[in-house]
């Protein structure tokens, strides 16, 4: 199914003899995927230390002060990453996945990342470098175009393994049908 609202995305971004055949974004709101089976217990036990150890700080009477505010601002830090991996990294993915935009033309696969400054990834179908598909048992899946998990995980300096949408392979993540996607770009390509 395409999304009018996706199509008109990438009016400006096609030539002349180019259509659009297929327009989507990636699954909305909160999602877990199957690395945070280990990402979860590592974010709560790097969390929990950190709330821990700032709430002993916090509430550590006398001393010398001065050690106590070294102490203090220390800790703060790991409490802005813990808390970051434990709730915001979820919630920094979905508002990068609403401003993601796929779509599958008589030409190339484009995937645009539409905010104040938007960027565009093209890739012709006929030279694309893999396509690789993967489903997911609630209906959604993702082709990937090139790189791999490898290349994900160490993106944005390592924060595509904790917010999948920075990962750097060129793929439409968590789309709905993908599997008819896929067959329309493999069509496209026994076309060309």
């Amino acid at each position: 199914m395409t999304s009018r609202y996706a199509t008109d995305r990438f009016r400006s971004y096609l030539a002349s003899d180019e259509n659009v055949l297929w327009a989507g974004q990636p699954k909305q709101g909160l999602t877990v995927s199957g690395k945070d089976i280990f990402l979860i217990p590592f974010s709560l036990l790097w969390g929990g230390f950190a709330i821990l150890w700032n709430a002993m700080v916090w509430i550590m009477p006398g001393g010398d002060q001065g050690d106590l505010w070294f102490f203090r601002l220390f800790g703060l830090p790991f409490l802005i990453v813990g808390l970051y991996l434990i709730v915001g990294r979820f919630i920094h993915d979905a508002m990068i996945r609403k401003t993601q935009f796929y779509a599958v033309t008589n030409q190339r696969v484009l995937m645009l990342l539409d905010r104040k400054q938007p960027k565009l990834t093209s890739l012709e179908i006929r030279r694309l470098p893999k396509l690789e598909l993967s489903e997911h048992s609630d209906g959604t899946g993702s082709i990937v175009f090139e790189g791999n998990w490898m290349t994900s995980a160490i993106a944005m300096n390592g924060f595509g393994l904790w917010a999948p949408s920075l990962g750097g392979s060129s793929q439409f993540q968590q789309i709905s049908n993908p599997r008819q996607v896929y067959d329309l770009i493999r069509a496209q390509d026994r076309l060309g």
